[in-house]
């Protein structure tokens, strides 16, 4: 094998390219990214970098002479437009890279609200990429009205942050409670108070029937309920959808994301994919996971059976997310879930998703005790007694040796 293309250059990525020169692959590397700057975190954009508290530099997950030092062809600004499989070539900014393994990681994109909506409106943001945070900055001033669409992680992030630089901020949810989708009552009930604590004006219930502008830059909002309110500046945090257009169009399989097996190969048996764009078997279904964890490594396990190690790669999920002073850490799916055990120890709380007496998930808020051996034990198959959980008393880590 001489030549290697991934195509993505996200964190998975990055991970990938990474792991084949730490294997030893000595032959042609080529990874194609369409934004301008290398490889950098997402995570921060949102917070730390939007805050002010990070420059770009420490966002990039290596300096950029990392690329040329590895020989890895980094081309930025730079669009796949096809992948001919015939002749196992990308077309690429107007030339052909010949490959022998191709590697998707090309992430996944925000939804975004239709025109008819106001979506494209100066003034409505949505949060993904390093252009996207720069262009929202100059929106976020003390004193100024945001309105926040979406009551998932994106969007709650989005409201931490914009309270803290001094804004004033209402989120809305169309579903009965935020974090609906992705987690128990319980939590949706600590975030919800979490957020009217620090100010958010928060409604669920109620979605979106436009955003208003007035010379095409946002001026409010009609809700769906047919109240109308001024606002400055809209973030739409209403999830994201696997960037499968490029696999798609090279007739590759697609189910939630572009199909893989569980050592990464896509329908072709030349082109693999990891990340955010992917879907992978899992527990006799399928999944796709949206985490830096995942994408590291199911990059890291591509990487690998490109060069022939020809191992299933079995994901353990795990996912965080930074809200004002809580640290939130989720290990496991709580998929299936049919009861939820509370743990409260006042400033740390868990919330223990059991199906039947098999220990799923647990969410964990300012717990990284609680966190630690609940992952530890999901990730063992190993579930705990329910009642010990909740008992404050309990010491989590005998539960390891128990």
């Amino acid at each position: 094998m001489k030549n290697i293309v991934v195509v993505g250059a996200g964190q998975a990525g990055a991970a990938t390219v990474a792991r084949l020169r730490a294997l030893g692959f000595m032959g042609q590397i080529t990874l194609i990214g369409e934004e301008h700057a290398p490889p950098y975190q997402r995570p921060p954009l949102s917070k730390a970098y939007l805050l002010g508290e990070m420059g770009i530099d420490r966002l990039y997950l290596r300096p950029e002479s990392y690329y040329a030092e590895n020989r890895i062809d980094l081309r930025l600004d730079t669009r796949v437009d096809a992948i001919d499989r015939a002749d196992k070539v990308v077309i690429a900014g107007g030339h052909t890279v010949p490959f022998d393994a191709l590697v998707l990681t090309t992430g996944s994109v925000p939804r975004r609200l239709p025109s008819d909506m106001g979506g494209d409106l100066a003034g409505a943001h949505v949060v993904r990429t390093l252009a996207d945070v720069d262009g929202m900055a100059p929106g976020v001033v003390d004193g100024a009205r945001a309105l926040v669409i979406g009551g998932g992680y994106i969007g709650l992030e989005a409201a931490a942050v914009l309270r803290k630089r001094g804004m004033e901020v209402t989120l809305i949810e169309a579903a009965e409670r935020i974090l609906q989708r992705v987690a128990a009552p319980e939590t949706s009930a600590y975030f919800r108070d979490l957020h009217r604590a620090h100010g958010v004006t928060l409604r669920e219930g109620v979605g979106l029937t436009c955003l208003t502008g007035v010379d095409g830059r946002v001026t409010g909002a009609i809700l769906a309920d047919l109240t109308e309110h001024p606002f400055d500046l809209a973030v739409i945090g209403i999830g994201i959808t696997p960037a499968t257009a490029l696999a798609e169009a090279a007739g590759l399989e697609i189910e939630n994301g572009i199909r893989t097996d569980a050592m990464g190969r896509t329908s072709d048996p030349s082109i693999y994919a990891a990340g955010d764009c992917a879907s992978l078997p899992y527990r006799g279904g399928r999944i796709r996971l949206e985490s830096v964890q995942n994408a590291i490594d199911q990059a890291e396990a591509v990487a690998a059976n490109i060069l022939g190690a020809d191992t299933a790669y079995v994901p353990m999920p795990w996912f965080w997310s930074d809200q004002y002073d809580v640290k939130l850490q989720i290990a496991g799916l709580n998929t299936g879930y049919d009861r939820v055990v509370v743990r409260d120890g006042g400033a740390a709380r868990s919330h223990w998703y059991f199906a039947g007496d098999t220990l799923l998930a647990v969410d964990a808020m300012n717990d990284p005790r609680g966190y630690m051996v609940g992952k530890r034990l999901i990730e063992a198959g190993r579930s705990p007694d329910p009642t010990a959980i909740a008992d404050p008393v309990t010491d989590l880590k005998a539960l390891l040796q128990a």
